[in-house]
């Protein structure tokens, strides 16, 4: 199938695509790396009327330190934060995570912001950002605001960004000595979605997890040690269904996950 029409606009700052975001509401979408909008426009799933591209705007990509915190550009590619020794020194989760996002080619061209804004229940890296305590930076001609990763995450497709917004950057919090960092999942072929998958920190006497695929969207999960978060996750996850996965799969999995956490420690 091919897309419905559009207007299509390539705004070389982020006042003037904040300037298009404020002008046209829901009816304009942000084309970021497009691994997940274009396919949605092109079956039809995204209709949107206006297509803002931010892939030309200069300083969404990067990825520094500011104070305490490893800042991330919504623009950086996943294949960036594989080969970014900031990353791999101060933010090793993502490092574990991001190889096992579909493919090169799509790790080539996905962002860092799309994915978080599209907020995929399988998506690794909306998991890992609540994992890490990450605040997500969002602009508007209104003004900018930061949301924690534990609050911007809403359901399925869901966040709190507004239409008019803009993510701009995630700031991570810098590794702290003592934390050991990992990354799992089941798929059912290597670059498959998720039907589960667990980002994990972990120090002594205290552990911080959260799942991807397993729920409607990540949420925080902390014990004092992985087996005290199986009994929280026990107890408290809810788990959607499906005809691939059904929702007494999905938290065995996810329990199979910290197991799996517990042993290589």
């Amino acid at each position: 199938m091919k897309s419905a029409r559009f207007e299509y606009q390539r705004p070389a700052t982020i006042a003037a695509a904040l300037e298009l975001l404020a002008r046209h509401g829901n009816d304009g979408a942000l084309l970021a790396g497009g691994q997940s909008l274009m396919p949605m426009m092109n079956l039809r799933l995204a209709t949107p009327a206006v297509l803002v591209d931010i892939g030309r705007i200069a300083g969404l990509a990067e990825i520094t330190f500011s104070g305490d915190r490893l800042v991330v550009g919504a623009m950086a590619r996943h294949a960036d934060l594989i080969a970014s020794p900031l990353v791999r020194e101060h933010a090793p989760l993502l490092s574990h995570a991001l190889v096992h996002v579909a493919h090169p080619a799509i790790r080539n061209r996905g962002t860092l912001g799309g994915s978080l804004a599209l907020a995929d229940p399988a998506a690794e890296l909306p998991a890992c950002m609540v994992c890490l305590d990450a605040e997500i930076r969002l602009a508007s001609a209104r003004g900018e605001r930061t949301v924690r990763a534990a609050d911007f995450f809403q359901g399925t497709y869901a966040t709190a960004r507004a239409p008019d917004e803009l993510l701009v950057s995630v700031a991570i919090p810098r590794r702290q000595p003592g934390w050991r960092f990992s990354f799992d999942e089941v798929a059912r072929r290597r670059g498959d979605f998720a039907i589960a998958g667990l980002a994990i920190a972990m120090t002594s006497g205290h552990c911080r997890a959260a799942f991807c695929g397993v729920e409607d969207a990540p949420r925080l999960l902390q014990g004092a040690s992985i087996d005290e978060l199986r009994e929280i996750a026990s107890r408290e996850l809810a788990p959607s269904s499906s005809a691939e996965a059904p929702a007494a799969y999905r938290l065995r999995l996810a329990l199979a996950l910290l197991d799996r956490a517990a042993r290589a420690t």
